[in-house]
């Protein structure tokens, strides 16, 4: 495929503060053995691309662990593959010297990476949003389309959009983008939600961005894009499948649990023979579940060690279940422990966090509980 990737891996940290204080959007651990950056770098390998740039700004120590060398995606290879780009690699980047608050300053910061691209056309995504989507099927509509920029939306109804930030596109009859704005609180109804996904051609992108370094610009889709309006052909390409977009640390405990309670949603995303979501390999142990214990409705990871009663859970590798002890509708991270006789329910523990015993935890499904890393309660 004559395409290459950029993927945004901190863009959206700060919705998910909980969750990035020590890691990117990017590497935010989901379903039990994936990270959130493993849709996007997914989604391409999976329409043969194989030449990936990965933006990063801080925090990307987890990240680059779990990249490592690409193998796990097809992506250690010679020529292309993948690469981690860190922040402010040439003067660009903004006249503050100050890490990038917006797209356009992320791309400022690679410009001399993009100018190295010999593909003709670029695929953008980002890590906040979780769906599987045939990139393949996406750069054929650009193509047949003779599109300058074409953006992935998804028709949802507002009541649904919860980010203050969500980008909003309108279009003609034959898909052509008539508007573009963040959401206003004043909406009602079904709209065409960006699902931060685009395809743009590269000589193109070039342009933009050293238009944005010339002039000063901020915003890459309220500077440049809503000002070419009308003067580009910019089509939109309505994404059929699921998609959720991780807006907040209550979104992503939602998003986790509708996995649990609705198997389409699983299938949609991990039963697509055709474009599997592939992430790190790891060799662990297979879990053990001890005479007595107990497990209902839960994804649990190899490496874990129960005791005790799980029921509406997802367990990541190396999490400990201790006897007597019990977790309902709750997410914890790598190597959890629940000591004998505590009580959880809807808690998100992050790594290495330690529950002692007798302890009793509850938040609720609209306001569950975070316990940070390495934390003992």
């Amino acid at each position: 495929m004559n395409a290459a990737g950029i993927i945004f891996s901190n863009l959206h940290d700060i919705n998910v503060s909980e969750l990035t204080r020590k890691r990117t959007m990017a590497s935010i651990p989901f379903a039990c053995r994936y990270r959130l950056i493993d849709f996007a770098l997914s989604n391409m390998v999976n329409a043969e691309i194989t030449n990936i740039n990965v933006i990063t700004q801080y925090n990307y120590h987890s990240l680059t662990d779990h990249i490592g060398t690409g193998k796990d995606w097809d992506l250690a290879r010679r020529k292309g593959g993948i690469k981690i780009l860190p922040p402010y690699i040439n003067s660009h980047a903004n006249v503050n010297n100050t890490l990038y608050a917006s797209r356009l300053d992320a791309l400022k910061g690679v410009y001399h990476s993009i100018n190295h691209i010999q593909e003709d056309y670029i695929v953008l995504s980002d890590c906040d949003v979780i769906c599987n989507i045939d990139i393949k099927a996406l750069l054929k509509y650009h193509i047949d389309n003779n599109a300058d920029i074409t953006m992935v939306v998804k028709k949802t109804d507002f009541a649904d959009i919860k980010d203050e930030k969500a980008l909003i596109l309108n279009a003609d009859e034959n898909n052509q983008i008539t508007d573009v704005y963040n959401a206003p609180v004043t909406l009602t109804g079904e709209h065409n939600l960006g699902l931060n996904i685009w395809v743009i051609n590269r000589d193109l992108l070039i342009n933009m961005v050293s238009d944005g370094i010339s002039h000063g610009l901020a915003s890459f889709s309220m500077d440049i894009l809503a000002k070419n309006i009308g003067k580009m052909n910019m089509q939109i390409y309505q994404h059929q499948g699921y998609s959720s977009t991780v807006g907040s640390f209550s979104d992503y405990f939602k998003i986790s649990m509708e996995l649990l309670e609705n198997p389409e949603i699983r299938n949609s995303l991990f039963a697509v023979a055709e474009r599997p979501i592939f992430t790190k390999v790891r060799n662990s142990a297979p879990t053990k579940y001890v005479d007595g214990s107990s497990v209902s409705n839960s994804l649990i990871a190899d490496g874990c060690i129960i005791e005790g009663t799980v029921d509406n859970c997802i367990l990541f590798r190396g999490v400990k279940i201790g006897k007597g002890a019990v977790v309902k509708n709750s997410i914890l991270f790598q190597d959890t422990v629940v000591s004998e006789d505590a009580y959880l329910n809807c808690i998100v523990t992050d790594k290495n966090a330690v529950i002692r015993e007798d302890r009793v935890l509850s938040g609720h499904e609209t306001m569950p509980v975070y316990v940070e890393k390495g934390r003992m309660i």
